[in-house]
């Protein structure tokens, strides 16, 4: 693409990004409080539901992309389904800002919005297993799908509680997964990443440390389930489908701390869903890391994937499930320091 004709899509995601921050400073006007508790790392009462300027714009981009972008529209069943989906995920994560819903409701919802996307068609069908080949999945794809959006959708909400750390993140990997998809004509991938990112730009301003507002359940559960979708609809890059690791790729920081957590609190007794601070970023910045530094190592983690990803698409078929080697170990270093740091500052990983 020649940058004359890029210059109107970044044009466009200006309109967004301004749309974003006008709605963000609504929502700080406004406000949903979001007040503080032995669980949460901030210490006075301030807004949350910032997601909502994402979301509008995220929404009123697709809108127009479905309108007049012929280039970047996927089936049209799928589209709408994308749409709807992401409205009814929206919605139901703001009324929990509000109402402050219990787990299994939170869990109901993600999984009706999820099955509103397979059902359009979003869907791994098959998978390629080094030295294997291509393995079809049947109707294990769609239970496969309905984990993974799941998994996702919750990985980013559980991750979003550091001012500006999920947030930050998810700009440059929406960035990075939009460059990919321009080098493998993935246009709908790079348009709606483009428009994601675009969202998160007009509110990031807000939420850098000292946050004035956080985005709250309805930013961080919508982007964990879009970041979901746009993994599915990266496996239909290419013909194995080998490129549904993409987007676990650039998300590898937040997913490992987020399942390593789930695990480590399972093997101790704890209730899964039951509040805590003992992810491995909270247990950082606990242990005396700010959390500006906290937020710019997650930053610096999805800069890395990034790379990453770039290099995944130099790889032959068989070297390509290979690549989440690197931020495995990298992750592992990063667990080894703050295992330590939190020895020695005394800290207890039980949640109280």
């Amino acid at each position: 693409m020649t940058l004359q004709a890029f210059l109107p899509h970044l044009g466009f995601a200006a309109l967004l990004a301004l749309l974003s921050a006008l709605l963000v400073r609504l929502m700080i006007a406004f406000p949903i409080l979001d007040h503080p508790d032995h669980r949460k790392a901030h210490s006075r009462p301030t807004p949350k539901g910032g997601g909502v300027g994402i979301v509008c714009a995220f929404v009123v981009g697709m809108i127009v992309l479905y309108q007049v972008a012929q280039f970047a529209r996927m089936a049209e069943a799928r589209f709408i389904g994308v749409i709807l989906a992401a409205i009814a995920i929206g919605i139901v994560a703001l009324l929990d800002d509000m109402k402050d819903f219990r787990f299994v409701v939170k869990l109901a919802a993600q999984a009706l919005a999820a099955l509103v996307a397979i059902a359009s068609g979003l869907v791994v069908d098959r998978l390629a297993l080094p030295w294997i080949g291509v393995v079809p999945l049947g109707l294990a794809g769609a239970a496969l799908t309905l984990f993974w959006i799941i998994a996702c959708t919750n990985a980013v909400n559980f991750m979003d509680g550091l001012d500006a750390l999920v947030g930050g993140s998810l700009l440059i990997i929406c960035a990075g997964l939009g460059l990919v998809a321009l080098q493998e004509g993935g246009w709908f991938i790079y348009a709606a990443s483009l428009i994601l990112g675009a969202g998160i730009l007009g509110f990031l301003p807000y939420n850098l440390n000292p946050a004035r507002i956080f985005m709250g359940d309805v930013g961080s559960q919508f982007l964990g389930f879009m970041m979901a979708v746009l993994g599915v609809a990266a496996a239909r890059l290419d013909v194995a489908q080998l490129s549904f690791l993409l987007v676990p790729l650039l998300l590898f920081a937040l997913l490992f701390d987020t399942g390593f957590t789930i695990l480590r609190r399972a093997a101790m007794g704890e209730r899964i869903s039951a509040p805590h601070r003992t992810h491995l970023y909270q247990m950082a910045q606990r242990s005396g890391l700010s959390a500006r530094r906290v937020a710019a190592i997650h930053w610096g983690f999805s800069a890395f994937h990034v790379a990453l990803a770039l290099l995944f698409l130099r790889l032959s078929p068989a070297m390509k499930p290979l690549v989440v080697l690197p931020p495995l170990a990298v992750q592992l270093l990063w667990l080894a320091y703050v295992a330590a740091r939190v020895r020695r500052a005394g800290l207890s990983w039980k949640a109280g």
